[in-house]
Parts: C-alpha cells; sequence; structure tokens
C-alpha cells in the first residue's frame, strides 16, 4: 500500500511516497528503509520500482523528493545542494522513526547515482542508520572529478567565479540544463546521457531539466569518501556497473577499498543507466534485498 505524505526538513515540506507492506498488521514493526533519487531526478524517475520491491520483501519504504524538487517546497527550483539534499535525508530518517509501524533500530538507506553518494555520506555520520546500499554511485571527490578531466574541471572553476561575482552583484540565479543534445552546453554530457535522461522521465512530468548554476559550486566542495572509512561498522553494500562511463568503476572501486568492514561489492557487467532495466535492475534490487534482510 502506498501513502502520500509529507515531512518537514528545515523548515520546508519534502513530499514522498510511504510503502507499507500488504501482510504487515497494525501492532506490527518492521524494518525501514529510506530512498530519494538521483542527480535532479524525483520520485517518479524510476524510483517507484525499487521501492515496490522493497515493500514486499517485507520493509516499509519511504521514497521523497528533495527540497528544491518535485512535489516537494523550496524556491530557487532546482538548487542542487548536496549538504542540503543530505539533510533531507536525515530529516526523512527522524521522521519515520516516529511511525507506529516501523522499529527505529532497523532502518537502512539506499541511494543510487548521485544519492548513491549521499548515502555514504549520511552513513559516516547518522549512525541511526544500520544498513547502507550505494547502487552506481557518485563514490568520488573534487580529487578524483579533476583527474577525469582537469582542464574542463578548471575551465568550469573560473566559469563558476563568473557566476557567483554576478549573483553576489545582481542576485540574477542562472540555470543550466541537466542534459542536452550533443554540442549544447549541460551538466552531463557522456554519451547517452540525454537519451536515458528523456526516457526515464517520460514518467515525471514535473521534472525539470536545469539546476542554479550555483549548485555546481557546492557539488564540487561535496565528498561522500574521504572519511569512508568510518562508516564501520555500519554494514555497506556498492554495486557499481562495469561500464559506467558516468561514474567510472575504477573510482567507486578505490573508494570502496578504503571502507572498513562489514561491506560487499557487487559489480554488474553493465552500463550505468541500465541497472534501472532489466535484467541488471533485477539483480540489484535482490542483492539490496539480501543485504537489507542480513543487516537490519
Amino acid at each position: 500500500m502506498r501513502q502520500d505524505i509529507t515531512f518537514i526538513s528545515e523548515g520546508l515540506h519534502c513530499s514522498g511516497w510511504l510503502y507499507i507492506p500488504d501482510n504487515l498488521a497494525s501492532e506490527d514493526k518492521a524494518p525501514c528503509i529510506v530512498m530519494a533519487p538521483g542527480y535532479s531526478a524525483v520520485k517518479e524517475m524510476g524510483s517507484s520500482y525499487f521501492a515496490e520491491r522493497f515493500a514486499d520483501a517485507g520493509f516499509v519504504t519511504l521514497v521523497f523528493d528533495y527540497r528544491y524538487f518535485g512535489d516537494s517546497e523550496g524556491e530557487p527550483r532546482g538548487q542542487l545542494f548536496p549538504l542540503e539534499q543530505q539533510e533531507d535525508y536525515r530529516n526523512a530518517i527522524t521522521w519515520i522513526s516516529d511511525h507506529s509501524q516501523i522499529d527505529p533500530m532497523r532502518i537502512g538507506i539506499w541511494g543510487s547515482s548521485y544519492s548513491g553518494g549521499l548515502v555514504l555520506y549520511v552513513g559516516i555520520f547518522d549512525k541511526r542508520v544500520k544498513a547502507i546500499v550505494a547502487q552506481v554511485p557518485s563514490a568520488m571527490n573534487c580529487e578524483a572529478r579533476r583527474a577525469m578531466n582537469p582542464e574542463r574541471w578548471d575551465s568550469v572553476g573560473k566559469w563558476l567565479i563568473q557566476d557567483r561575482t554576478e549573483r553576489y552583484r545582481t542576485s540574477k540565479i542562472n540555470y543550466i540544463k541537466v542534459v542536452a543534445p550533443e554540442g549544447e552546453p549541460c551538466v552531463l554530457s557522456q554519451p547517452g546521457t540525454y537519451e536515458a535522461y528523456m526516457d526515464i522521465s517520460k514518467t515525471a512530468p514535473n521534472w525539470r531539466n536545469q539546476i542554479t548554476v550555483q549548485s555546481l559550486e557546492k557539488q564540487r566542495e561535496f565528498d561522500p569518501v574521504s572519511l569512508i572509512h568510518m562508516i564501520s561498522p555500519t554494514p555497506l553494500l556498492m554495486i557499481p556497473a562495469e561500464h559506467d562511463n558516468l561514474l567510472p568503476l575504477d573510482p567507486v572501486v578505490s573508494s570502496y577499498e578504503r571502507a572498513l568492514e562489514p561491506k560487499s561489492i557487487k559489480i554488474l557487467p553493465c552500463a550505468h543507466f541500465d541497472v534501472y532495466k532489466e535484467p541488471w535492475s533485477v539483480e540489484a534490487v535482490e542483492a539490496a534485498i539480501d543485504w537489507f534482510k542480513t543487516h537490519l
């Protein structure tokens, strides 16, 4: 059973879906999974597939839109500040902990792509979390990102300084597309990314193909992996994609290697967006369910 819910995060309402397992009696308390979408995405963009299967496996599941996105409150729209989004995760955990049908000592978090990095960060600092699954995760810091393309990193940095100066002087909020056809400026320009977003967003008329330019500045400063060893003793499962051209495998594996036990990694022989389609979505969700059943 799915319910529309809202909770407060830093004074704003976040909108979400709460999935209650059909066979859960009103007096029972179940383990819970808190999850949120990836980069600029909203809950209608494929979240239901994973949330429904978690609920079928016996987990109360909460999936929500971050502030400034989807059905949640917040202006300006498209403000993608990772430290604020991890606060939304933590406020979601606080809200669901008071629910009469969940066991607050058995809460796990799940994230995919950009939210895969967010759950790593949350897991470092919030020990209410008892198990983590990071799927095709953004498990890189600024050092790793710059190493991928130093020239582009530095040129974007200069552009962001120009935007900061204009914003300071005029209060103007500038935007950039998340994805675009080849040759047009956007954030995610890797081959196939535009087509993948267009396909996934067909079920999400409230998704906007833009974020604030200031968001890029905040994302460059975000580091979900330098302290990854501090996730322990919370159990961590990573599910990266072997042929990922958006979040390459090598830095993800490097981050995983610096994590401490208990941990596990399941590398899927597919590309980044394949994980949202069969057969890889089935493998990924079954691995996550097994992990949560073992540790929650």
